[in-house]
């Protein structure tokens, strides 16, 4: 059965009380939420697989440890998805990019695919999907669905604020996906909104309305 990890760092919790504030500006919020995603990324990275390599140091021989095949991808899902990327890039620079676009059906709440574009390898990698928001967890669902249908084995899902509601649908869709998840919140409104939560994470990273 799949983990969920739930952040506990004070930094993490500081920062996420940072963006729920409404009043906190589009510079700012996307600047704290690249952060956060660097944070939460190191927990996530937490049980990476590393093999012994021998190296030479300036003054002898040694055996250090490295990244065991170093192929990572960071999948996004779009929109809100790519202000998380950077963040995890500053910690693994050679990891490939991947992107899903969906968007929520306004009546249904349901996922609708608009794009999908992976590395060619993607299969062949550990896959990190990201989105700052897990309200219902359709979204994620139908993300790690497409990962899946491509071959993809090694999946993990970071995103920085979940519903119980996002959790639950994500662990029954997906037992084998670790979930890392930077606050759990209360529960979704009648307008599938997580709450307290920050509102659209979208239009608040990128400042549209």
């Amino acid at each position: 059965m799949a983990k969920v990890v739930v952040m506990d760092h004070p930094l993490i919790q500081h920062k996420i009380g940072y963006i729920r504030r409404k009043d906190t500006g589009t510079k700012d919020f996307r600047q704290t939420i690249s952060e956060i995603a660097q944070l939460i990324c190191y927990e996530a990275t937490r049980d990476l697989e590393l093999s012994d390599v021998e190296i030479e140091t300036p003054i002898c021989k040694t055996t250090v440890k490295e990244l065991k095949g170093k192929k990572m991808a960071i999948v996004p899902i779009l929109r809100a998805g790519l202000g998380m990327v950077d963040g995890m890039l500053t910690l693994i620079p050679t990891a490939k990019v991947g992107h899903i676009g969906l968007y929520r059906d306004p009546e249904t709440h349901e996922p609708v695919e608009y794009y999908c574009k992976l590395p060619a390898d993607c299969n062949e990698r550990e896959v990190f999907v990201v989105d700052p928001m897990l309200a219902t967890g359709g979204s994620s669902v139908a993300a790690i669905q497409m990962l899946k249908d491509k071959g993809c084995k090694k999946i993990h899902f970071m995103c920085i604020i979940a519903a119980p509601e996002g959790i639950e649908r994500m662990k029954e869709a997906h037992p084998d996906v670790d979930m890392y998840v930077g606050a759990l919140d209360d529960h979704l409104n009648d307008h599938a909104y997580i709450v307290p939560g920050l509102g659209d994470a979208g239009d608040r990273i990128f400042g549209t309305k």
